[in-house]
């Protein structure tokens, strides 16, 4: 497809359905699109990583502290495709102590992306399986002892969603405590704060928003597709709507 980045291994077109979540990067030019079936071939590869590579399931729990980007939701919705327990840690929250149910243990496993695993502010957190998720185009060209490159361990894992254990709407989807059926009912409670329909399109600044409860779960929850925009030009912000047939912008 033209303008989408070649480099993005597995990425297919999506000329045969519509985009569901777009990402662009004003900064490198990567303009990456998923359709639903392109979305869930992503979401079932991370889903058998953590759980076929891992051993991972209900009562596992994961960190990830990764930027809004289109790997994220993969990472995230896998995550919770196979019940596992996702602490999420933004940006905005290095340095700070983060205080949950079995926050003295390692966590089963953790995601990062290498620039903050080597900020010195950041406290990542020890998990029995460790993974780097790279927010460029390609696999990571350096990878630390004791870590995986997720772009590379994820691919060895088939596309196809296989039978899972089934998920109880009352089981945490956090180390916190929130159930599946708590964050599914804020993710709509959000989607309507923000107006969002079915077949609504929603222009996300990334640098903006972290929380994957707005950039994600809210315009899902409805049937609303998402532009996730990594250094959105304010000055070319209404250009980029129009062009992207955005109905709301957050």
């Amino acid at each position: 497809m033209a303008g989408q980045s070649t480099a993005v291994a597995g990425v297919a077109s999506t000329d045969r359905e519509p985009a569901l979540l777009t990402y662009l990067d004003g900064v490198t030019g990567e303009r990456t699109e998923l359709g639903a079936a392109q979305l869930g071939e992503w979401v079932a590869r991370s889903a058998g990583l953590l759980r076929d590579g891992c051993g991972l399931g209900p009562g596992s729990r994961v960190a990830v502290l990764l930027p809004p980007h289109w790997r994220t939701a993969a990472v995230l919705l896998g995550a919770w495709s196979v019940g596992l327990a996702v602490s999420f840690r933004p940006r905005a929250t290095a340095g700070l102590p983060v205080l949950e149910a079995g926050g003295d243990r390692p966590y089963d496993a953790v995601l990062v992306t290498p620039e903050r695993l080597d900020d010195w502010l950041e406290d990542v957190p020890e998990g029995t399986h460790r993974y780097l998720v790279g927010t460029g185009a390609g696999p990571l060209t350096e990878v630390p002892v004791g870590w995986l490159d997720w772009s590379a361990e994820v691919l060895r894992h088939p596309a196809t969603t296989p039978a899972y254990t089934a998920i109880h709407p009352a089981d945490p989807a956090s180390p916190d405590g929130t159930s599946y059926g708590a964050w599914g009912r804020l993710a709509k409670e959000v989607a309507g704060q923000l107006g969002l329909r079915a077949g609504d399109r929603l222009l996300v600044d990334a640098a903006e928003h972290e929380q994957p409860l707005k950039w994600l779960l809210a315009p899902l929850s409805v049937g609303a597709s998402v532009v996730l925009c990594a250094h959105l030009d304010l000055a070319t912000r209404d250009s980029r709507v129009a062009a992207e047939r955005v109905t709301h912008t957050l």
